[in-house]
Formats: C-alpha cells, sequence, structure tokens
C-alpha cells in the first residue's frame, strides 16, 4: 500500500513555485471619509516585528521574524510552510499627511489609516510677474 499520492513530488516543485511573497501579505485597500484604508493580513508576526514607513507618498509595510529556537536540533522537515525571514510590501498613494498615519494590529490583522492631503491644500501658486 502506498501512503504517498501519485505525483506527490512534482506538485510540491510547482506550488513553491507559484507562492509569491504576496500571498504572504495579502490586504485590501479601499478609500473613505478622505482616507485610504490598507487591511492587511499578516499572521504569525508580532506587532514587535511589524513596521510601517511613509516617505514621498509610498507606504512600505515590512515584517520580519526569524525562525524559532530549534530546541530539538534531531528534527527532521518534511515541508516547512510558515513564514521566516523578512517580508514587503510597497504602495503608492501620492500626496498623503505623513504626520498623522495612524496603524493597529490585532489579531494578525494589520490596519492602516491614512490621510489625503487636500487638494487645495497641497497645490501652489504661483504668482506671475
Amino acid at each position: 500500500m502506498n501512503l504517498i499520492p501519485r505525483g506527490f513530488y512534482l506538485d510540491d516543485i510547482f506550488d513553491d513555485l507559484a507562492v509569491s511573497k504576496h500571498n504572504d501579505m495579502k490586504c485590501d485597500i479601499y478609500e473613505k471619509d478622505n482616507k485610504y484604508h490598507i487591511e492587511m493580513d499578516i499572521p504569525g508576526f508580532d506587532k514587535k516585528d511589524i513596521n510601517v514607513e511613509c516617505n514621498n507618498g509610498y507606504v512600505t509595510i515590512t515584517a520580519e521574524k526569524t525562525t524559532e529556537n530549534n530546541e530539538d536540533e534531531d528534527k527532521k522537515f518534511i515541508r516547512r510552510e510558515r513564514t521566516y525571514g523578512r517580508i514587503q510590501r510597497s504602495f503608492n498613494f501620492g500626496d498623503v499627511d505623513e504626520e498623522n498615519i495612524k496603524a493597529e494590529f490585532k489579531d494578525g490583522t494589520l490596519k492602516v489609516c491614512i490621510p489625503k492631503i487636500d487638494a487645495n491644500q497641497s497645490k501652489k501658486i504661483i504668482n506671475i510677474d
């Protein structure tokens, strides 16, 4: 009796190739009340592992986690799917109020609220001589 299904090893190779780092940081982005909102799933990370930065309208979210201390060094992994290392996504929102961006992380979901700059506020009117 064979417990390993046919094509098992070949399926693993294609699964590994098809997975992108973005699969670990799925998100929804929407506008509401003159603000952009990002809701991103980052399961398995702690608040201290996550960094949110804004620079010239680009919001970058980075999560980094090192491997667990292997208490039992005799472990021989058959498959390892949990994310370790650094994952990152960036989004360009243009003119935003960088000073008032707020972020909250709870139950594996990061919520970022990014206020827009009023279109009239960001315009610079130049007097013609």
